[in-house]
């Protein structure tokens, strides 16, 4: 079985995204991300300072905008506004989940799709299903750049997602399907999961549950990709397969942490030096 390891994979990117980001300062255009956090989740909080360490260690500007879990609708938007006005800002990012009183729709409505990083814009959603888009959500690109990097091809292959959600599930089958392998998708109440996942020659597990994906649902040979990062009862970080069962089994395997997520962390940055590039070109 072969590790795909993120880690090493996201190193290897950010050097290459550290040399264009290099070429393009040369220029007299650094490019900048804006992150946008609302309230104190310790989750969030983490994943926000380890972007800005990432964009530091490959020459992006990054500015952080933390503010208080009760602030208010219009507050919000209004800092939204600002920030697609500024022509030193190339991608703005608002970490989700949000307090429950914000509307995320109205929130992610009000980004500039041309500053969209993280692709959740209805616009740039829709550009994705029709395979012409600029942005790709961070997760379902790094899971792509991870199966490149190991040279696992996707055309003609049977690829099975559990998960749906808008920023991992659907995506994701939409960037198989533009590889054009033959892709199913399913959730955590599909009827006899496992028939289905049995038939994947690349199984990409996102639904949150921990230990979903057993040996028994694996096809002996196949890649299997763990993008969930779940909470154990013993503190532990790990993913919807089991890994010490599905290792025998599977050819290539993910593991958690230290797989999808660096990916997912390197693809903001790739897409924050797209988003320059396009101002640039502009």
């Amino acid at each position: 079985m072969t590790l795909l390891d993120g880690k090493a994979t996201a190193k290897k990117h950010k050097a290459r995204i550290a040399e264009e980001t290099f070429a393009l300062k040369a220029k007299g255009i650094t490019p900048g991300l804006a992150v946008v956090i609302v309230g104190g989740d310790p989750a969030s909080r983490q994943y926000v300072d380890n972007k800005k360490k990432d964009c530091a260690q490959c020459g992006i500007y990054s500015e952080e905008h933390a503010l208080p879990g009760d602030c208010d609708q219009a507050h919000l938007l209004a800092l939204l506004d600002g920030l697609n006005r500024r022509a030193d800002i190339h991608g703005i990012l608002v970490q989700l989940p949000l307090p429950k009183h914000l509307d995320e729709k109205r929130v992610l409505l009000a980004i500039d799709p041309a500053k969209d990083v993280d692709a959740f814009h209805p616009f740039n959603v829709g550009r994705i299903m029709i395979g012409d888009y600029d942005f790709a959500p961070c997760t379902p690109a790094g899971v792509m750049a991870l199966l490149d990097e190991y040279d696992i091809p996707v055309e003609g292959k049977t690829c099975v997602v559990v998960g749906r959600s808008n920023i991992v599930g659907k995506p994701q089958a939409m960037l198989l399907l533009h590889r054009h392998g033959t892709v199913t998708l399913c959730h955590s109440r599909t009827r006899d999961l496992g028939a289905l996942t049995r038939t994947a020659d690349i199984l990409v597990a996102a639904v949150g549950r921990e230990g979903l994906i057993t040996a028994d649902m694996v096809k002996e040979g196949a890649a299997v990709v763990d993008v969930a990062m779940n909470r154990s009862a013993e503190g532990k970080w790990v993913g919807d397969v089991r890994f010490d069962e599905v290792a025998g089994k599977a050819a290539y395997l993910t593991p958690v942490p230290g797989g999808v997520g660096p990916m997912t962390r390197v693809m903001l940055l790739w897409n924050t030096l797209k988003a320059a590039k396009q101002r640039a070109d502009q």
